[in-house]
């Protein structure tokens, strides 16, 4: 338990060296727990697991929600519980490391700059990260933060929290959830062609994106940019190069696989439920 006496100072983004990679699990994760936390509490925080890279990425992967109890001038953190949840991980993957914690809301608020210094005893430099679980205007509000203490002479005076870049990178599977997490309400999940619909509508936007900035740059409208040429030579060189015939033989061939695994997934769904039935009316005789 700490008493809050510490005051927070929240900094715009800044040259700090520090990049996070959220991986979607555990954005899942913390929506999840936000979900599950008890009706008084406001907000839920936890343990962020990842790795360091010598470039000063810092790779999110993995969390766990951590029970604590917060008032006006207080804050409890259940630190047996945190350290208990810590070595059940490390049996399972030895390389994911406690790297930072997490809470639910936008933006920092007064009681983190204590949580914050409980995880600099774990690790140092820890990642805050904050996900606005509301998703005010459908929107995905994460951020993460790096933390430095302002000092005058041996005593605190506050803690300066700074704005680190975050890039949140989904494969289409996962990007489809992350779109209906955002959705206070939803009459029903996208099915597998709804999905490929919006899909192929997304990469339809991009290609019109691209094309109409490589349009400006060719009329002087725009400057060129060697990256964005480089990575766009390198997207295009990445296209297999095949003639219609044989991408549409690769594509039908797709489709049969698709609608063969489709057919033996429904019969085994078949199976199961009259077995289930069979066995329930053995019973009953």
């Amino acid at each position: 338990m700490a008493t809050m006496g510490s005051t927070v100072l929240h900094l715009p983004s800044g040259p700090t060296g520090v990049v996070g990679k959220l991986h979607p699990t555990v954005l899942f994760n913390i929506c999840d727990s936000f979900i599950r936390r008890n009706d008084q509490q406001e907000r839920v925080i936890g343990t962020l697991l990842g790795s360091f890279s010598v470039d000063g990425t810092v790779e999110i992967r993995n969390s766990y929600a951590v029970p604590h109890n917060e008032s006006l001038d207080q804050v409890a953190v259940d630190i047996d519980y945190h350290r208990t949840m810590f070595e059940l991980h490390q049996r399972v993957n030895a390389k994911e490391v406690i790297i930072g914690w997490y809470s639910t809301g936008s933006g920092v608020s007064a009681s983190d700059a204590l949580i914050q210094d409980f995880y600099g005893r774990e690790v140092t430099n820890p990642i805050h990260l904050t996900v606005d679980t509301a998703f005010t205007d459908d929107q995905a509000n994460i951020k993460a933060y790096v933390s430095t203490p302002l000092t005058l002479g041996d005593r605190p005076l506050a803690a300066q929290f700074h704005e680190i870049q975050l890039d949140l990178r989904l494969v289409e599977a996962e990007r489809l959830g992350f779109d209906v997490l955002k959705k206070t309400v939803v009459d029903k999940l996208p099915s597998d062609l709804e999905g490929l619909e919006g899909t192929i509508e997304r990469l339809q936007d991009m290609i019109d994106t691209i094309s109409r900035y490589v349009d400006n740059v060719i009329e002087g409208q725009l400057p060129p940019d060697n990256a964005i040429g480089r990575y766009l030579a390198d997207t295009i060189a990445s296209v297999p190069r095949v003639n219609s015939d044989a991408f549409d033989k690769l594509f039908n061939d797709s489709v049969q696989d698709v609608l063969l695994v489709l057919y033996l997934a429904n019969l085994t769904r078949t199976q199961l439920t009259l077995a289930e039935k069979l066995n329930t009316a053995a019973q009953i005789v």
